[in-house]
């Protein structure tokens, strides 16, 4: 199991009339006490933290976070804010000593406006990224964020982790979606800073401090989100290929003629293809032959003509080449969403085959095939057996390089060496001037790696700023960086 970083220094459990104040602010139904109502706030998808809390608080409107705040400032109340807990890293749960409460943002499901000759959306931090998206489509634009768990996943989560997901390639991150911001501050204090401009060069960008913060700065209750024009074609093809590098070659061919019509290019390995076949109902092979590579191309664009045949005008050319084995082009949506099925089901479907050591890694995109073949390698040697299975975002340098157990290998063993592991491939993302957490973030899985890979000026800007913010440390303490919480414990 991963290394687990200390939590903050213990505090007293929140005395019954402080929990009673709390609940005032939202009203009893929305104040959780018993612990089979808190048991969705306390969920762990990898199954790798416990945690526990007194209180789950399910404020409605900002006015209720900034009283929350107000009241957790006074008293020296620790906040963990929470969107859709769908995190990867530990980041949006209490710890095990209970000495936290949570703050759930999911009530907060209003899209405040929709602005479709400006581009731009507000939504609270609650709405789910499906629902985003949804509000986007009814009016003839895209949020163009898209990750696995947009149905549960929400904006104000999104914005918290920085997320990144499948169509980066073209659109970016998260913060690249995002033209203001609402934030309540651990004061509770509000931040009413909802631009929707373009262009605002009136000193410091603000809203970036709080974008990929974790909750650690500040509690974002709604965003300006940027749209851009839907695509009124959309082709995908599923291709096989003999390496990572000729992966990497027929990206460049794609990006060279279909420019950001580029919407997504997935890499992965057969042996990892082979799990979702094994274990993922309707999966099936679409082409003829197994590949020791797949990649999952997209395009798309707001011109209806000409799209299916780039794609296979680019496909045809890479085949001629030597580039690619084979490919099929999705001949409906339906097929189209079955290829993206299978590559967002590769992280659940390696659950069957045991224990899975995790990366979520990046390096500059030309060094993907050295890097993959070297860490491969390196894990192979570590532990003989061991089945490495890369996959992830090729277009922007983004490998989940995960590692599944040996066959028949005791998975609690397997998992005892998740640090060793972890050490050997972070060595070799360093050396290839890339970073330990491409899009997940840091939580408390990665934060005590941070003083490792961080230049220590600007682990110490990074101090100075959480010090300025959350001067008591009451925001997600023991999350992202390593500080002692500060202020006020009495009146608890």
């Amino acid at each position: 199991m991963p290394h687990s970083p200390l939590p903050p220094p213990p505090v007293p459990p929140l005395a019954p009339a402080l929990i009673e104040r709390f609940a005032s602010i939202v009203g009893a139904r929305h104040a959780l006490t018993d612990p089979a109502d808190q048991a969705p706030y306390l969920k762990d998808w990898r199954d790798l933290y416990p945690a526990r809390t007194q209180l789950v608080l399910r404020p409605a409107a900002t006015e209720e976070v900034a009283a929350i705040l107000r009241l957790a400032s006074e008293t020296g109340t620790r906040v963990v804010p929470q969107g859709g807990a769908t995190g990867l890293v530990g980041g949006h749960l209490p710890f095990a000593e209970g000495g936290e409460i949570i703050v759930s943002l999911t009530r907060m499901k209003a899209i405040r406006a929709v602005d479709p000759a400006g581009n731009t959306l507000i939504a609270e931090a609650g709405v789910t990224l499906q629902e985003a998206q949804d509000a986007a489509a009814a009016v003839g634009r895209l949020f163009p964020l898209n990750i696995g768990s947009k149905g549960s996943c929400t904006i104000g989560g999104n914005l918290a982790t920085n997320a990144g997901g499948t169509q980066a390639v073209a659109y970016g991150l998260a913060r690249d979606q995002v033209l203001g911001l609402e934030v309540v501050l651990a004061d509770g204090r509000i931040w009413h800073g909802l631009r929707t401009l373009k262009k605002d060069n009136t000193g410091y960008d603000l809203k970036h401090l709080f974008i990929g913060a974790e909750g650690t700065l500040g509690i974002i209750t709604a965003a300006s989100l940027k749209l851009v024009a839907a695509p009124r074609a959309v082709e995908a093809a599923w291709v096989g290929l003999v390496s990572p590098a000729a992966a990497l070659a027929l990206l460049a061919r794609a990006q060279e003629r279909a420019g950001l019509a580029v919407t997504g290019f997935e890499l992965m390995p057969r042996n990892l293809f082979e799990f979702v076949l094994r274990h993922m109902p309707g999966a099936r092979d679409p082409l003829g032959a197994p590949a020791p590579w797949y990649c999952l191309v997209e395009l798309a664009s707001p011109a209806a003509a000409g799209l299916r045949d780039m794609l296979e005008d680019i496909l045809a050319s890479a085949l001629e080449d030597g580039l690619v084995a084979d490919a099929a082009v999705a001949d409906s949506s339906a097929q189209r969403e079955a290829f993206w099925r299978w590559r967002e089901g590769m992280s659940e479907m390696q659950k069957p085959e045991g224990g899975s050591i995790k990366h979520d890694v990046s390096v500059p995109v030309a060094s993907v095939p050295a890097f993959i073949a070297e860490a491969s390698a390196a894990c192979e040697a570590l532990i003989p057996g061991c089945r490495p299975v890369p996959f992830g975002h090729l277009g922007d340098g983004n490998i989940h390089f995960n590692v599944s157990q040996p066959v028949g290998a005791d998975k609690d063993g397997f998992l005892a060496r998740y640090d060793e592991v972890n050490a050997l491939v972070h060595g070799i993302v360093a050396r290839f001037g890339g970073s330990i957490s491409a899009e997940h973030g840091i939580g408390r899985m990665k934060r005590d790696l941070l003083p490792a890979v961080k230049d220590p000026v600007e682990l110490d800007l990074m101090r100075s700023v959480k010090a300025l913010l959350d001067p008591k440390g009451i925001l997600n303490p023991g999350k992202v960086l390593s500080m002692p919480a500060h202020g006020v414990e009495a009146d608890r």
